[in-house]
This record gives C-alpha cells, sequence and structure tokens, in this order.
C-alpha cells in the first residue's frame, strides 16, 4: 500500500502544474481602471505595506476598496475630494440592502470588513493632505457580532476526524499530522502552512509561530501525540514529497508544493465530511481546543496565549461554550433542583462541583467582561 501511494506521488510530481499560455485566464477588463481614485487607491496599498502591516491586509483592502471605486465610478465620483460623509452613508447602505446570489444579505461582520479598509483609505489620505478633512472620520460602522461555532465538537467527535485519515498511505500520514497539529496547538489556518521545518521541536514539545495575526511570534505547548506523529511524518513522508532539499516547509502537498489556504481547507473539510459532518473546517479544531481545554479547568489567560489573542474579550466567548463547567455551577447553586442522595459518593461528587465551579468562578472573576 506505501509503495503504491509512493508511486502516486511521484506521478503528481511529474505533472507538476505547468500551466500553457493558453490555459491562464486572461483578467477581465477593469470598468474604473481610468477612475483617478484608482491611482491613490495604489499609493495607498503602497503605503500599508511599507509602514509594515502584512500582505494578507492589504489584499483585503484592496478587493474592498476595489467594490467601492467600481461603485463609486456607477455615479461618476472619481476624486477623493467629491466623497463627502452621506456618501459613505450611501455606500453603507447599498452594502446593506446587497444581497448575495442565494439571497441572502451580507453579515454584518462582512459589512464590517468592507467598510473599515474605506476608513483607514480616508484617514490616510487626509493625513496626505490629498484631503481638506476626512469624511469617515464619524462614520459608524455596524459592529461585528462574536457568534459562537455552529457546531461543536465533542472529543468522541475530534477522535473521529482524525481517524478518518488513511495512515496506510503517506497522504495519510502527513493529513493525520496536520490534523493532530491543528487540535493540539489550536493555530490558524495561515500559520499552519507558514510552518518551518524548523519551527515544530519535538523534543520539547514546542511549536514557534513566526509572524502570526498582528505580526506577533508567539512559542505554543504541542502535545506529545501530535509530536509523535510530526516525527513519523518528518521521517517516513515529508522526503517523498519534498522537490528540493533546501525546501523548509514543514507540510507540503503531494505535488511537493506548500499548501495554500484553500487546500488545506479541502484536505480538513473532506475529512470531516468521512467522519458525518456537513460543514466545518480548519478552525473547527481551534473552537474545540480552547473549549476542551477550558472544560478541563485550564484557565483562560493561559487559552488567551496559546491562541494568540491581544485582547481577553476575544477568547471569552469560550467561557459561553465550555458547557461542561457552566453546568457544574448550575447544578451547584440554582434552588430549583433536586437533593442529592446522601452518603460518601454524594459528598464526593459535591466536592468535585465545588471544586469545578470554583475553579470557573475564580477564572471568571479575573476576567474584565467587555461585551455587552
Amino acid at each position: 500500500m506505501a509503495r503504491k501511494g509512493e508511486l502516486g506521488i511521484r506521478q503528481k510530481q511529474r505533472k507538476l502544474r505547468v500551466k500553457p499560455a493558453q490555459a491562464v485566464r486572461e483578467r477581465a477588463p477593469d470598468p474604473a481602471a481610468g477612475n483617478l481614485l484608482r491611482s491613490y487607491q495604489n499609493a495607498f496599498l503602497e503605503w500599508t505595506v511599507t509602514s509594515g502591516l502584512s500582505e494578507s491586509t492589504a489584499s483585503i483592502r484592496r478587493r474592498a476598496l476595489d467594490g467601492f471605486i467600481l461603485w463609486c465610478d456607477e455615479r461618476g465620483l472619481d476624486r477623493p475630494q467629491d466623497i463627502t460623509r452621506p456618501i459613505l452613508q450611501r455606500y453603507q447602505g447599498h452594502l446593506y440592502h446587497y444581497r448575495k446570489a442565494d439571497g441572502a444579505p451580507l453579515s454584518f461582520n462582512t459589512q464590517a470588513t468592507r467598510l473599515m479598509p474605506i476608513v483607514a483609505f480616508f484617514k490616510w489620505c487626509a493625513r496626505e493632505n490629498h484631503i481638506l478633512y476626512n469624511p469617515a472620520s464619524d462614520l459608524v460602522l455596524p459592529k461585528p457580532s462574536r457568534q459562537l461555532p455552529r457546531h461543536l465538537m465533542s472529543v468522541a467527535e475530534i477522535e473521529s476526524v482524525l481517524n478518518q485519515a488513511d495512515i496506510g498511505t503517506p497522504s495519510g500520514v502527513r493529513n493525520r499530522a496536520m490534523l493532530e497539529t491543528l487540535y493540539s496547538t489550536g493555530i490558524r489556518r495561515a500559520e499552519m502552512i507558514g510552518l518551518s521545518l524548523y519551527d515544530v521541536d519535538t523534543e520539547r514539545g514546542t511549536l514557534m509561530v513566526r509572524q502570526g495575526k498582528g505580526r506577533r511570534d508567539r512559542l505554543v505547548p504541542i502535545g506529545a501525540r501530535a509530536c509523535a506523529w510530526v516525527v513519523r511524518y518528518v521521517r517516513e513522508v515529508r522526503p517523498q514529497l519534498a522537490l528540493t532539499l533546501d525546501q523548509r516547509t514543514l507540510f507540503v502537498t503531494d505535488y511537493g508544493e506548500a499548501f495554500e489556504k484553500n487546500r488545506l481547507s479541502d484536505m480538513v473539510k473532506l475529512h470531516m465530511r468521512h467522519a458525518g459532518f456537513a460543514s466545518g473546517g480548519c478552525h473547527a479544531f481551534r473552537h474545540a481546543m480552547a473549549t476542551h481545554m477550558l472544560e478541563n479547568g485550564a484557565d483562560i489567560r493561559f487559552i488567551q496565549a496559546i491562541l494568540g489573542h491581544s485582547e481577553l474579550s476575544t477568547t471569552q466567548i469560550y467561557t459561553h461554550v465550555a458547557i461542561g463547567k457552566l453546568k457544574a455551577v448550575h447544578a451547584l447553586t440554582h434552588p430549583a433542583r433536586l437533593e442529592r442522595a446522601g452518603g460518601d459518593g454524594g459528598a464526593a461528587a459535591d466536592a468535585d462541583a465545588d471544586e469545578d465551579a470554583k475553579a470557573l468562578l475564580d477564572a471568571l472573576d479575573a476576567e474584565q467582561d467587555t461585551s455587552d
């Protein structure tokens, strides 16, 4: 089985995707190419990356401004000086009433994501003296909601997904190592594909995230089981996949290339579908890791450090999904409950509930609630 898998990998690598010129899809012409706002947009995006922000941030800003400039061009607006606060409010209303192909509206999170780059753009325009005042300075943006995961996987469900990897093949060993790493560390999808060969120290049980969200490095723990799978992948599988000896990317595809975001998501979703889940992706493992640790008594500030959240309020969402601890508090304190049976067993159960409830309440008391 392993030999057959190795041959399949080599066949894929021999057919590396060399795109013929005629197969390269030409980009559609830009209807707003002649709009003067385009030149300001380009200068703003160049400033974005030269000021130290990431290429990902520049890409998000580019897409948001593309939609805004196209909307402006259709209305004959082609200079930053033409944009006033009422015009920005009209565009905000346009986003609110916009409907996608399936008839669904844009979520408030998506609306905010499309508006915040515009606010940053006009702030830059004012600072660079391209405009006399900033029309977006008092724009009231929709407040993004902190939504709970659609389905929080239990430990048993996580194990079911992990077991879908066919470890009899090189690709299956790699996939198992990647899934184990996602669950053990809770790192983001982009952080996963950016791991280098030397970022995981399996002897010390640590993983270095370099230039994560907000361009911050952090060192996080990785469990012994995940380390064992990474070691097996590096020793037995990676030499078959890596095309060049100087390639430092830790996890590579069957083609010997670094994973792209969508390719990693597709792999995770495939394993989740095989386990019986209609939806879910890389972030499901991040949610599960944080919630399972919280339910087992981890302090929320340690979870914040592992996840790389700059604000504790971002991590606090997990206090709402760690239902096991909340049930212990409810059973201990709510007056409408059945009397517990006497005896040593009842006393032990009470002691366990007291300890669990105290641990949760201490963690919650230590936090400063910034939610509504």
